[in-house]
């Protein structure tokens, strides 16, 4: 297959993986896992953005995976620049679970690391999904 040329995601698989990937991130803040609750904040900021990335994969299974991991890249920078801002409306907003889980509460710099990370660990995954698909139609 052609660098530039992209079979559509399968979305049912995606739709796993997303499962997958909220179950794991809900989990990062339960309070039984072994792990430092600051390891668990950026393991969770990780997999926020992992989902982000994923989302964008499902919603628009003919896009590339490069642009999928520039779309989640921009959405997670623009999320966490969006903490600098505080009004009670939206601050209203992300007193609310959802609304935290979605919005966060502060602004961090560490988190941008840990959004790079998750969804660099997308890309690579697709990838190598990418890889065995072809090598299996190979065969």
């Amino acid at each position: 297959m052609h660098p530039k040329q992209q079979k559509r995601r399968n979305r049912a698989l995606w739709v796993v993986l997303m499962a997958i990937v909220i179950v794991l991130g809900l989990g990062t803040r339960l309070p039984v896992l072994p792990f430092p609750p600051s390891f668990s904040g950026y393991l969770g900021d990780g997999l926020w953005a992992l989902a982000v990335y994923v989302g964008y994969c499902l919603l628009f299974p003919g896009l590339s995976t490069m642009k999928s991991a520039t779309l989640a890249a921009i959405t997670s920078l623009l999320v966490e620049f969006s903490q600098l801002y505080h009004a009670p409306w939206i601050d209203s907003i992300r007193n609310t679970t959802l609304g935290h889980l979605l919005l966060g509460s502060g602004f961090d710099s560490i988190d941008l690391i840990c959004y790079c990370a998750g969804i660099g660990i997308g890309v690579l995954f697709e990838m190598g999904l990418m890889h065995f698909a072809a090598t299996q139609a190979t065969r």
